[in-house]
């Protein structure tokens, strides 16, 4: 009754930790998978979205930068305007020709001298000092690169959103002499975030270097203003517009919620790319597998358990097994031996059986180690220990002592006997030379055997035993020895005389 109760309590216990680690692992592994949510979509995720938007933006936008870059480099389009600007018509057909050639939504070139813009279609106006619209040619005049991108409605298409690219034309001294440059749809630029908006889940913009939303998706018009003026945001402006290349990985939260964000300067449009992400809905899903996964997992700890209970027997018993077994050989270690002993002397003393014990090693085994490496003595100690077993009775009982040292119980088996079956192995260590491909290596052992006398201990016997094999070395190993004459039992000692008889074979 108390082996029940204390295996009742030893399975509560095991129930207890198995539930406990159960809802351990499964909170940790919640927590775990949403980081690495978050994680993979801040480090993985927007990059990857802003690095495929950026390089649509080189097919859609950046485009038309090198194709202003060709117009302002154009040595017609400067002649034109050094030689005075004659004939509008030679201008108007080469900025139409340039809209048609490469689809843009138009062309234009405006003349310093004259402040005159011209478009595909002809002479739009005089561009003034005075007129809000016509701002962004006296901004383009003083600035000192060679280009700008900005978003303005286009008069020469009844005021459609366009992505202009602005591109200073100088003479070929240097001096600024007008603007050139084309329009591109923002609605072509906004299809494309909306569908990686609609792909993704995620809110996709476009900055100023004011920190002014330029563009954004039609499904996020709302996304409007300044970043200064949002919400948990204000605080990161100076990172976001740090004119960085190298996408940057942001995090803030507005009204509760975790947002992620990604943004890289892009400075062929002068513009920062944002792609951003509520990190709180993106975990949703997560969290409801949670929900699920506790009540599944509490139907299968269940089953885990019983399975457990139905095993915890057998995996006892293979560990008894391991812990008696030798793992290199598969004979037994010195562990079981014991338990073998016990069991055999219990024989001994009933039924009075003889028992003899045989202790043999290989012969400069050291020299094999050296020579060619533990790995093949491992593989040496291995092949002898088959060898000798297939020559053994099967009544005797091979184990491994230890090293290169092995040990025969044999029962029932006089010292006459025993000494037969040493020399048979013996005989077929040293006429099977080990191998392996070309290495051929001539084994030999020399053998130690002593049979039990009444009243002996095991380590008095064993003792005997070792010093025959101390004998079989002395006299040139290769060879079978025993004593003749048993010592003191339980002392260990040899004889007085100190001379014991050895018996050759």
């Amino acid at each position: 009754m108390p082996r029940l109760n204390y295996r009742s309590r030893l399975i509560v216990w095991i129930t207890l930790l198995v539930m406990v680690g159960f809802l351990t692992i499964s909170i940790a592994s919640y927590v775990v998978s949403r980081n690495a949510v978050r994680d993979n979509i801040a480090a993985q995720e927007l990059p990857l979205t802003g690095d495929n938007i950026y390089s649509e933006l080189q097919k859609d936008i950046l485009r038309p930068v090198f194709i202003s870059s060709l117009m302002a480099q154009d040595t017609f389009v400067r002649d034109w305007l050094l030689r005075g600007e004659h004939d509008a018509t030679e201008l108007t057909r080469y900025l139409a020709e340039v809209k048609q050639r490469y689809n843009t939504l138009t062309a234009f070139l405006v003349s310093e001298q004259s402040r005159t813009y011209y478009h595909a279609g002809g002479i739009l106006k005089n561009v003034r000092k005075d007129e809000l619209r016509d701002q962004w040619y006296f901004r383009v005049r003083g600035m000192k690169s060679d280009y700008e991108t900005n978003v303005d409605p286009d008069m020469a298409n009844r005021d459609a959103m366009t992505i202009f690219i602005n591109y200073r034309v100088s003479d070929f001294k240097g001096n600024f002499i007008g603007t050139t440059g084309v329009g591109l749809k923002v609605d072509n630029v906004r299809g494309l975030i909306d569908s990686y908006q609609k792909r993704f889940d995620r809110e996709i913009y476009f900055l100023d270097n004011q920190g002014n939303v330029v563009l954004t998706g039609s499904a996020h018009r709302g996304k409007k203003g300044n970043i200064r003026e949002w919400d948990g945001l204000h605080d990161q402006v100076a990172t976001v517009l740090s004119n960085n290349t190298v996408p940057l990985q942001l995090e803030y939260k507005r009204q509760g919620a975790l947002f992620l964000l990604n943004t890289r300067f892009i400075p062929e449009l002068g513009w920062y790319l944002v792609v951003e992400q509520n990190a709180s809905s993106a975990t949703l899903a997560h969290r409801r597998i949670f929900g699920v996964n506790l009540a599944i997992g509490a139907v299968v700890t269940l089953a885990v358990l019983g399975l457990m209970l139905m095993f915890v027997a057998r995996y006892q018993r293979r560990i008894e097994k391991m812990a008696t077994t030798d793992h290199l050989t598969g004979l037994s270690n010195r562990q079981g031996l014991a338990l073998l002993f016990d069991h055999t002397m219990k024989q001994v003393a009933r039924y009075g059986e003889a028992m003899s014990v045989v202790l043999f090693d290989l012969d400069h085994f050291k020299a094999v180690n050296d020579t060619h490496g533990h790995l093949t003595g491992d593989r040496v100690i291995a092949w002898v220990a088959q060898t000798v077993k297939q020559a053994l009775r099967e009544s005797d009982v091979l184990a491994r002592w230890g090293g290169e040292e092995f040990l025969i119980v044999m029962m029932p088996c006089d010292l006459a006997q025993a000494l037969q079956v040493s020399e048979k192995i013996r005989s077929a260590v040293q006429a099977s030379p080990y191998r392996d491909n070309e290495l051929c290596l001539p084994l030999t052992i020399s053998v130690g055997v002593a049979q039990y006398q009444q009243g002996e201990s095991i380590d008095a016997l064993l003792a005997r035993t070792d010093r025959a094999l101390y004998s079989a070395k002395q006299l040139g190993r290769n060879r079978v020895e025993s004593l003749a004459r048993a010592m003191a039992p339980g002392d260990g000692a040899m004889p007085a005389s100190g001379n014991p008889s050895l018996t050759p074979t």
